[in-house]
């Protein structure tokens, strides 16, 4: 049967004359917002501790949600780095390709300061202000903040050492110079930790690589490094953190990529690793092959040479995850807020409204507790500062870490099918979240350090408690909570995850009541601490959902 003009003509009506979807009914990205202006925990921070950053913060801030930006770190994670092992005539060269969206993000996480910025600012609170830069940084792509993070622990272990001063200038210098060259020859440089073995794990002592030194013995000297790395961050930088065995016992040395005449420093590249997230990140295998090497510090003190490192590179962990909760909270709540059903917008819905409150809750407590270990780094000359970081560094990475994984799949829950699909960012986020609590020691490793310290040095505990202490007595809750933890720290070899996260939650309650709103700080306590709060995001109970979420918004 033929189908004649007129009939076509009616279907053909028929369809063009269906609704079209209005555009109020699509939500646009998130485009165009200053995450730092906009950011009620982050500007009081930089306002209070570090006002003349601010427009320097303000600018990352507004390179955050920039639609450029956005898909550079979207290309980055989908055109992964490839190694290259041999060039055109068979020579070995262990280089890595990377899209040239990578080294945007590098230039520009570099050039913002946010990895040197503590050690070269002269103005109080630096650690205060870079934490926030780092806090932005990690809102735009968690691959580039591995080298920005290795970077700004390292320096201050090389500028201990007068003989490793070219590198440690190196790190310093604010700006992304991707040539592979002897870093004598370049205008800045980047960092890798090489520390894992694939029999040790996180036991450094059961390390097999072995370093000997080719003339005299000690700190500066030159040494001879021959073993593996089982998981090596960023090979393709231009010097890496390293251990091994000396006749001293464990050790930290500093290995140059490429030696002073250029050729690579006898390291092979065995493979990249395939990753669940992080993947514009490259990781490694690597052997070293007589690897030319600096002793860092004194023979058989490397563990303790690297953990005075790891508490800089866990302390940007804690803030970094804020951050990534940030980001995936303003995703939520720019959704919610625009988007319309049943008569409403979606974040006033009974049903949504203590979801997303429950999630600023998470993010507030989180960014608080991280910039106040931050802020203690900032105040290193005071010996109650001292302690608060030694005590408060493994805590903010165990809780933290752990709370960012439920935090970033609640907000996919929040927006629906549309954040499971690649293009939304929430994918990255997702599968960024679960490496934060890996990175630089498991949640086990943090209360184990927490335990440590709490042996070694029990009055750390104090100044911690005493800075709660005029919360809880206008709240019987966060009393109730200072009470138990008085009781679980008499017994520090028992150190569990129950405590840790006692002191995790407690101690962002009461940073919550000096620096929040009291819609926030009630909430946070009433359900964090009370007893009417399920397991999940959104049981929360008779608090003021508007307020809370408005505290969480951008603006």
């Amino acid at each position: 049967m033929t189908i004649t003009d007129e009939t076509t003509t009616a279907e053909h009506s028929d369809y063009t004359h269906q609704r079209p979807i209005p555009r109020e009914d699509l939500v646009p990205d998130l485009n165009h917002v200053n995450a730092f202006t906009t950011d009620k925990v982050a500007s009081q921070v930089i306002d209070t501790f570090a006002p003349w950053a601010r427009d320097r913060a303000a600018t990352l801030g507004g390179q955050v949600w920039d639609p450029r930006v956005l898909k550079n770190a979207r290309d980055a994670q989908r055109y992964t780095p490839e190694l290259r092992t041999l060039n055109r005539i068979g020579d070995e060269v262990y280089d890595i390709e990377f899209h040239p969206a990578y080294h945007e993000l590098m230039a520009l996480g570099f050039g913002s300061g946010a990895h040197s910025l503590a050690w070269t600012a002269e103005q109080p609170g630096a650690h205060s202000a870079r934490a926030v830069l780092s806090y932005l940084w990690n809102q735009i792509d968690g691959s580039t903040a591995c080298p920005i993070g290795m970077a700004y622990a390292s320096i201050p272990v090389l500028r201990s050492q007068p003989e490793l001063a070219e590198f440690a200038r190196a790190l310093e210098a604010e700006g992304y110079d991707s040539a592979d060259v002897p870093i004598q020859h370049k205008s800045a440089a980047t960092i890798g930790y090489f520390m894992t073995e694939k029999h040790g794990g996180s036991d450094l002592r059961a390390n097999v690589t072995v370093a000997r030194p080719v003339g005299k013995r000690g700190p500066g000297e030159k040494y001879l490094v021959n073993g593996h790395k089982w998981f090596a961050s960023v090979p393709m930088s231009d010097c890496y953190l390293t251990v091994a065995q000396t006749e001293g016992g464990v050790s930290c040395l500093l290995i140059p990529r490429r030696l002073p005449d250029g050729r690579l420093n006898n390291l092979k590249i065995n493979r990249l690793k395939d990753k669940l997230g992080n993947k514009a990140n490259a990781s490694s295998e690597i052997e070293y092959h007589d690897a030319e090497a600096f002793l860092v510090g004194e023979e058989g003190k490397g563990v303790r040479t690297i953990l005075s490192s790891a508490e800089y590179t866990r302390l940007d962990f804690a803030v970094g995850s804020a951050g990534l909760m940030r980001a995936a909270l303003s995703q939520a709540l720019h959704y919610n807020d625009t988007r319309s059903a049943f008569g409403a917008k979606l974040s006033q819905l009974p049903i949504q409204a203590p979801v997303l409150a429950d999630l600023a809750l998470e993010w507030a407590g989180a960014a608080h507790l991280g910039f106040r270990v931050a802020r203690a780094e900032d105040s290193r000359d005071d010996v109650s500062e001292r302690l608060v970081s030694r005590l408060l560094t493994p805590v903010a990475k165990f809780w933290n870490c752990r709370r960012v994984s439920s935090v970033t799949e609640e907000v996919i829950q929040s927006i629906g099918g549309n954040a499971y699909i690649e293009e939304h960012p929430c994918p990255r986020y997702y599968r960024e979240a679960p490496l934060n609590a890996i990175w630089e020691g498991t949640s086990n490793m943090m209360v184990m350090d927490v335990g440590r310290v709490l042996t070694r040095e029990p009055k750390a505990i104090e100044p911690v408690l005493d800075e709660i202490r005029p919360a809880a007595a206008e709240h019987p809750l966060l009393a109730a909570a200072l009470d138990e933890i008085d009781e679980l720290v008499m017994a520090p070899e028992q150190t569990t995850r129950y405590l840790v996260t006692k002191l995790a939650v407690t101690t962002q309650a009461a940073l919550l009541v000096e620096h929040a709103p009291t819609a926030v700080s009630d909430a946070f306590i009433a359900s964090r601490l009370g007893t009417g709060w399920g397991p999940g995001y959104g049981t929360l109970r008779g608090v003021d959902f508007e307020s809370i979420i408005d505290f969480g918004r951008l603006g």
